[in-house]
């Protein structure tokens, strides 16, 4: 059997604290997927966190939970990914 190790891939990625609005750390391609509707909220009341969000994916829609990150990989796509992995898969580049 022939083993394999993933390439080393940069991604850009943010960690969602509940609050989509307040939230310094909101990237604009973020944005950018709300205003598609590739990232919708439960509700239309987003003002006041903890928000229910979810993410359009080709498979489903997944549901971020507060404390995942929210990943944009190498083809554009996005998805939540939970810290615990993230942490095991992504390091910081400086």
């Amino acid at each position: 059997m022939t083993k394999y190790r993933k390439k080393p891939i940069e991604i850009e990625a943010f960690q969602f604290d509940g609050d989509f609005v307040n939230g310094d750390s909101t990237p604009a391609w973020a944005w950018e997927a709300i205003e598609k509707g590739e990232i919708f909220f439960s509700s239309l009341d987003r003002i006041e966190p903890p928000c229910e969000l979810f993410i359009k994916t080709l498979e489903e829609n997944m549901h971020a939970s507060m404390g995942d990150y929210i990943i944009r990989g190498i083809s554009g796509e996005i998805y939540p990914c939970k810290p615990d992995i993230f942490e095991k898969t992504y390091e910081s580049v400086e």
